[in-house]
């Protein structure tokens, strides 16, 4: 097994959720975080549900990557008001440093369907709103960790899929570029859903790890042709370095699939979702090494949050098949 689950797992439920607002006093759920390292703690932005079914993204932290302490208030982007359209849930962000700005790339929920928004932060305390993309309805946006040919660069998933009940999904992983992060120029699909298999339904977990092989990213499948429900499970791929639209290999296999009962059960039964992940050990040209703890935070059944843990080069072994 490529992905070692912690034993104190679930490691946030909502009973570790203080009153971050007025009616946010005994929430439903925390799920989805993004996550990522900074001077020593971990720092992880939580997706936080109310039994309104409101949203709130709440920080908490960590010396430990395991035990955590949630902050007492909730993120307020400065300036998302001026986002030219109702925002009527911001969630499911993802975290990625670029020099030293923090950006978080969440998903929004608007009257057009889902769109992508971006805020940053230096200091994980202040965050400002820079702006909310045109695409049409997408979700799953994570930024790569340096430009490319002077550009940001970034995964993303356009919904292009009606399901049952009204919702929109998509089987498609693009790789997008942008020079203000705010509007977006699809480039080309990088990998697509393998239908039959388990992730016939596909989207981008963590921001990509920069590896000597290549860019080690996780991306969650779903598998849809089980008579019963959908089943959220994680995979790996490798892309190219130079041209990130290239898949070098992706894992024959899921990586971690629901079996706890945490995972099993709860809002959306039968989902393990990742959004952050954590590599302790870097050499000194930014390469994430082989040897390194790699520490990956997901949520479970939409209803709480999951950690486990594994090594770079177990995932990078995990890549063991054609795109």
């Amino acid at each position: 097994m490529t992905l070692l689950r912690s034993p104190r797992n679930p490691i946030l439920t909502r009973a570790d959720i203080p009153a971050v607002l007025p009616d946010f006093g005994d929430v439903t759920s925390v799920f989805n975080p993004g996550a990522i390292h900074d001077g020593g703690r971990t720092l992880l932005m939580l997706r936080v549900q109310s039994r309104g079914r409101r949203t709130a993204l709440v920080m908490a932290e960590s010396d430990d990557g395991e035990r955590f302490t949630v902050h007492g208030s909730p993120v307020v982007f400065r300036g998302v008001e001026g986002a030219g359209e109702k925002l009527h849930h911001l969630y499911d962000p993802r975290l990625t440093r670029i020099g030293d700005t923090v950006y978080v790339v969440f998903a929004a929920d608007t009257e057009t369907g889902c769109k992508l928004g971006v805020g940053s932060t230096k200091d994980f305390e202040t965050f400002d709103f820079i702006g909310l993309g045109s695409h049409p309805d997408i979700r799953n946006g994570v930024l790569f960790p340096e430009k490319m040919g002077g550009r940001f660069v970034r995964l993303d998933r356009p919904n292009r899929s009606a399901l049952e009940g009204g919702v929109t999904s998509g089987d498609e992983i693009w790789l997008s570029t942008s020079s203000d992060l705010v509007e977006w120029k699809p480039e080309r699909a990088v990998m697509g859903g393998r239908w039959h298999y388990w992730d016939e339904r596909i989207g981008s977990g963590p921001p990509p790890v920069k590896t000597r092989q290549g860019w080690l990213h996780l991306y969650h499948g779903i598998a849809t042709h089980f008579a019963s429900v959908s089943i959220y499970q994680v995979g790996a791929v490798l892309l190219d370095l130079t041209d990130p639209s290239k898949v070098l290999a992706r894992s024959w296999n899921n990586i971690l699939e629901p079996r706890e009962l945490y995972e099993l059960m709860g809002q959306v039964p039968n989902v393990v979702f990742p959004g952050g992940m954590v590599v302790e050990r870097r050499d000194a040209d930014g390469f994430a090494l082989p040897e390194s703890r790699v520490l990956v935070y997901y949520g479970a059944a939409d209803s709480c949050v999951g950690l486990a843990s594994t090594t770079v080069g177990e995932l990078l072994g995990a890549c063991d098949g054609p795109a």
